[in-house]
């Protein structure tokens, strides 16, 4: 059976966006015809945690609510470099378990990390939603593969925009950063976009 999964971020005992987790979850049972749902809540409350900083609680379930859980702790990483990957067949609407095929890409890539290119349009990394800086605002990727929690939570906000971004006009774009439950929006944490190694338009890096 499908395995599940949800990453969440605690922070001085404190956990965060857990109502777009919900839904998430509870989406996920609704779309696979399955009556009820985990109780995230619930299971954190069960976890009796008690330590400071910051952890990301895992939750890994199946539709039969079956439920395993971790809480680790963790660091937010400093990427060197990014490579446009092309996958025009992926798809990651529901954030499952298993990640053969992302894995599969970040092996091909000469990359500390990718961003899948779906149909010339950009959409995600392996793991996180993006954000690119254009001027003063910040738009995100209409073409995502996953709707993430941190990306609902701030376009609700009105902090970011969603916009079209193609391997056209990628380059009208002056930053990005990435973002997923763990990872917030922070200006302080961003990176020029010729962290992307192959650029449209960099000779040396033509091909996807």
């Amino acid at each position: 059976m499908s395995q599940f999964i949800e990453s969440i971020k605690v922070e001085d005992q404190e956990i965060f966006l857990l109502e777009f987790h919900q839904k998430r979850v509870d989406n996920t049972f609704a779309h696979f015809g399955k009556e009820g749902s985990v109780d995230l809540a619930k299971i954190y409350k069960h976890l009796e945690h008690d330590e400071d900083g910051l952890f990301k609680l895992r939750i890994v379930y199946d539709l039969d609510k079956k439920v395993r859980t971790q809480m680790i702790p963790y660091a937010i990483p400093e990427l060197q470099d990014f490579q446009l990957v092309e996958n025009n067949s992926f798809d990651y609407s529901f954030k499952s378990e298993d990640r053969k095929e992302l894995e599969k890409m970040k092996m091909k890539s000469k990359a500390e990390e990718i961003i899948i290119v779906k149909n010339n349009h950009i959409t995600d990394t392996s793991y996180s939603n993006l954000l690119f800086k254009k001027g003063k605002d910040w738009f995100t990727p209409s073409t995502y593969l996953l709707n993430g929690v941190q990306r609902q939570h701030l376009l609700k906000n009105k902090k970011i925009k969603e916009t079209e971004i193609t391997l056209q006009n990628l380059k009208e774009f002056s930053h990005f950063q990435m973002i997923n439950a763990l990872n917030d929006f922070d200006e302080n944490f961003i990176y020029p976009i010729g962290r992307i190694i192959n650029l449209p338009g960099n000779e040396e890096y033509q091909d996807l």
